[in-house]
């Protein structure tokens, strides 16, 4: 029996898709329809490195490279649970206080009233789940905007911080604990580094791979086998040379270990399983999803507790990198950093669309900007002029793609 033509120009189309030239058109014409994903953080990020390098050497040497590992992580899981509240649409404000408040438990719980350390540790992260369950119920229950229940949480938790706190204002935390150790020394050794970076791409390759079959059966375009052996490739290769980069230093840290594996955990439950489905549909139309059988309420009760709990884990770990339980902690730029990390790294504010990845990226531009004035020695008011303007270019950069991809019925 005679093919149709119009069937076999389909099927050259859907062959010609699966080559690796395919695979690039096709990313150009996501770029072109407003679909940017990361490009346009990556390419900042680029600028910014190439800068600070031109103008002093250090910036890029490992042991800086080794020091902004350590400052990205504390604040970067706070900025991780700011994705989530971004996906549906909403915000939480209170997480600086969240953070100083989980740091101050830890201190009052251990050192003062002689608790175990783990124990003081769930203690503080169940206390930052609980404040986010509230922040919940206020929003399902009432209608209360999150923009008015985190601002007065920001207040009602920062009074409780300062009350736990005392006069004393601080809480030393003993520096030869492994708390501290963590926070401010432990590294991975050379071998483990390196098996990591090789698991990375052999992750990316396997998941690629399944989801490239599971299209192809189903009888969609998908990218090659070539192509996505050769990302993969040239992922491992790149993880690899930073790897042995870093390790001509003091070595990767254990605790930028914790915040890239509650990235990869994270992006794995927005993209692979139904909750994170969920999570996109009520950022992108709440309405829609509730029709379509989504538990809407329970929807946002999880992005609120998912928030609070990092927010009160990143305090922990700020403790630990501080070794001290203050009055301070959680107050300065660290809410406002958090929400910009998320943005700059491309979660959108409209809801609907962001990636864990957002919160890696976005905190690495900040934490590139702080490293690289002050190695400078200028002033800290250029740094927060500079996250300002990073921070609105994104949003428009944001609010142009969003327009693109409804002129393209990509929305």
């Amino acid at each position: 029996m005679a093919t149709s033509p119009l069937i076999d120009r389909r099927d050259e189309r859907v062959r010609h898709d699966d080559s690796f030239a395919g695979s690039l058109r096709s990313f150009f014409d996501r770029v072109r329809s407003g679909d940017l994903g990361s490009l346009p953080v990556i390419v900042g990020l680029l600028i910014i490195w190439t800068v600070f390098q031109t103008l002093n050497p250090v910036f890029l040497s490992a042991s800086n490279l080794v020091n902004m590992l350590f400052d990205c992580s504390t604040v970067g899981v706070i900025a991780l649970g700011i994705v989530c509240v971004l996906m549906v649409g909403e915000i939480d404000l209170s997480v600086g206080s969240v953070s100083g408040f989980a740091s101050a438990l830890l201190g009052v719980f251990w050192v003062n009233q002689g608790w175990p350390v783990v124990a003081a540790i769930l203690a503080a992260m169940a206390i930052g789940a609980f404040i986010g369950s509230i922040y919940a119920f206020l929003f399902n229950r009432f209608g209360m905007p999150s923009f008015v229940s985190t601002l007065s949480g920001l207040l009602a938790v920062l009074g409780l911080q300062l009350y736990f706190l005392g006069s004393t204002g601080s809480i030393n935390l003993p520096y030869g604990s492994w708390v501290v150790s963590f926070g401010q020394i432990q590294v991975m050794p050379d071998p483990v580094s390196y098996v990591l970076a090789a698991l990375v791409g052999i992750i990316y390759f396997v998941s690629r791979y399944r989801t490239a079959s599971r299209r192809k059966a189903a009888g969609l375009s998908s990218g090659s086998l070539g192509s996505i052996l050769l990302r993969a490739v040239i992922l491992t290769v790149v993880l690899e040379a930073v790897a042995i980069y870093l390790n001509t230093s003091r070595g990767i840290p254990w605790m930028f270990g914790l915040f890239a594996l509650l990235v990869i955990g994270m992006n794995y439950a927005l993209t692979r399983t139904q909750w994170g489905r969920s999570m996109q549909a009520v950022g992108g139309n709440r309405e829609a999803a509730r029709r379509s059988g989504i538990n809407v309420a329970r929807i946002y009760m999880s992005a609120f507790v998912a928030c609070s709990l990092l927010a009160a884990t990143g305090g922990l770990l700020s403790a630990a990198r501080l070794a001290t339980s203050s009055q301070q902690a959680g107050t300065g730029d660290v809410n406002l950093n958090a929400i910009a990390a998320a943005v700059i790294g491309g979660t959108s504010l409209f809801g609907g669309r962001g990636s864990a990845y957002s919160a890696l990226l976005g905190i690495i531009v900040i934490q590139s900007i702080a490293s690289g004035l002050t190695l400078l020695d200028l002033s800290s008011s250029l740094r927060y002029m500079i996250t300002g303007a990073v921070l609105a270019i994104a949003v428009i950069v944001d609010s142009l793609a969003r327009r693109s991809r409804i002129s393209h019925g990509r929305a």
